[in-house]
């Protein structure tokens, strides 16, 4: 355990044995090093006769001297960032778009480090940026995942690089995560889905401690969405709710992008289950849609979808389908039968006529989106992955499991690439995986997966999520299958008392 969180750096590791050896047992120098972690790293008189085994960080310290500023301003910048993933698209990215920022002197700041790195006036420099990392990999202090394309650095050097801060670690978090902020595009291909995904853990450590007040309003609103994808529901919540203050505050109630907003929130609260809350806001965002941009524009319709998917998840199974087809019909005429939303449409509509038990006009329906999103939009894209789940829903409905198994399985699969393992859409391919080998009688397989997507769901969404309350029921129901009754019992028993 002690050489784990050393994370196997071999110094670390020898300076360790030598401080045991003449000090402490293991079990004593693991308590003092996870509460004087800094101290041992860089008190140089715990150590051994060895020259090797000299203090950690004088060590790194006499390879930090000697790198030219801009090496040690990346090195500063990665202590900011997760240990791994660090990519040159990012910076890149945000070198290209940094003048989308309304805040000045934040831009003054942000354009400041990124010339350090490769920005040139309004283009980049690889050649550039490849010449920072080449001194940082001369002194091992960084490495190269030639099959990803990106940068890491050992946890304990990613540590001690915070250490060598010139700057108040406030500050630094708000100028990278503006970094990682104007990386994002609000484009929905399934590289942009993938590259944002590769974002979440950077944001995550860049907002520590960061309040949603810190942060400029456009980065707010792109960091959000990091979340949202990923399924981050309460921190995307955050971020929406003051985005929308901000710009009620300064642009209006009702400004196209302050009901954007409004229109994000209430998507996250119907995420997170919160449907009255979504409802509420749906309606008044459809309405004043309505009557600033007319009944047709596109983000009137998407309102209209949105509140009719409210419906749907509510059980208002009509109110949802009179919806669901004035926006079908509407869109194939303001943007064509092709059109991504359009897809979505059709999407939407079927499923509740799923809800409504029309299983031939589901079918026939997710036949044709299923076809035309792998065309239009690719096979891994999420909408498809999308489509190719809930025709295998509706292959399980009509008791077609081994055709529902069959794509289940493609579909997990994907989503867990695409995706990653803990997305809500993965945990969902999951869930329905599991209830197909359920009734197949696959019990063992089916246990297998419900432990797992229990455990996630906790995770991921909470104790009390709705659907980690249905993972619960599922599983109790294989254990009652499996005839371990106590087991069943116990998850019941807890259910019983959460949906009470």
């Amino acid at each position: 355990m002690a050489i784990q969180e050393l994370h196997y750096f071999a110094l670390a590791v020898a300076q360790a044995g030598a401080f045991i050896h003449c000090h402490s047992s293991l079990s004593e120098y693991r308590e003092l090093y996870q509460r004087e972690r800094d101290n041992f790293l860089q008190n140089e008189e715990i150590q051994g006769q060895d020259p090797y085994e000299s203090a950690v960080y004088s060590t790194w310290k006499l390879s930090y001297d000697k790198l030219d500023p801009s090496a040690k301003k990346f090195l500063q910048i990665c202590s900011v960032l997760h240990h791994e993933g660090i990519s040159e698209k990012m910076f890149e990215k945000a070198a290209l778009s940094v003048e989308q920022l309304e805040d000045s002197e934040l831009e003054d700041e942000v354009t400041k480090m990124l010339n350090q790195l490769g920005k040139h006036d309004s283009g980049w420099s690889s050649w550039t940026f490849k010449k920072v990392i080449k001194g940082l990999m001369s002194h091992s202090l960084i490495e190269y995942d030639d099959q990803n394309r990106t940068y890491s650095i050992h946890p304990l050097v990613h540590h001690w690089s915070g250490t060598t801060m010139d700057s108040n670690r406030h500050d630094m978090q708000r100028l990278i995560l503006t970094i990682i902020g104007l990386s994002v595009s609000n484009t929905f291909t399934e590289e942009d889905y993938k590259y944002r995904r590769t974002l979440l853990k950077h944001a995550i450590d860049s907002m520590a401690s960061l309040e949603p007040e810190d942060i400029d309003l456009l980065i707010a609103a792109r960091i959000g969405l990091i979340y949202f994808e990923q399924g981050w529901w309460k921190e995307a919540e955050a971020l929406d709710v003051a985005v929308m203050e901000k710009r009620k505050q300064v642009l209006g109630d009702d400004h196209l992008d302050t009901l954007k907003s409004m229109a994000n929130l209430a998507s996250t609260y119907r995420n997170q289950g919160r449907l009255k809350d979504a409802e509420a806001l749906a309606v008044v965002v459809l309405e004043k849609r309505k009557r600033v941009l007319g009944d047709d524009h596109p983000d009137t319709l998407k309102s209209m979808a949105n509140l009719a998917c409210t419906y749907g998840k509510q059980g208002r199974l009509q109110d949802a389908e009179a919806l669901e087809v004035v926006v079908l019909e509407k869109r194939r005429w303001v943007l064509g039968d092709d059109h991504p939303d359009t897809l979505r449409s059709m999407a939407n509509l079927a499923c509740t006529y799923r809800h409504q038990g029309r299983l031939k006009d589901v079918e026939a329906l997710e036949v044709v989106v299923l076809e035309k999103r792998k065309r239009v939009q690719g096979d891994d894209h999420p909408d498809t992955l999308k489509s190719m789940a809930n025709l295998a829903v509706t292959y399980f409905n009509q008791g077609r499991l081994d055709d529902a198994e069959a794509l289940e399985v493609t579909v997990l699969e994907r989503r867990r690439r695409v995706q990653g393992d803990d997305h809500p859409d993965t945990l969902l391919s999951m869930a329905n995986l599991a209830i197909t080998y359920f009734n197949q009688g696959r019990l063992d397989d089916a246990e297998a997966l419900g432990v797992t997507l229990l455990k996630r769901r906790r995770r991921v969404q909470g104790d009390n999520h709705p659907d980690t309350l249905t993972a619960m029921e599922n599983l109790a129901g294989t254990y009652r299958r499996l005839d371990r009754l106590n087991d069943a019992e116990a998850l019941e028993v807890v259910l019983m008392e959460k949906r009470k």
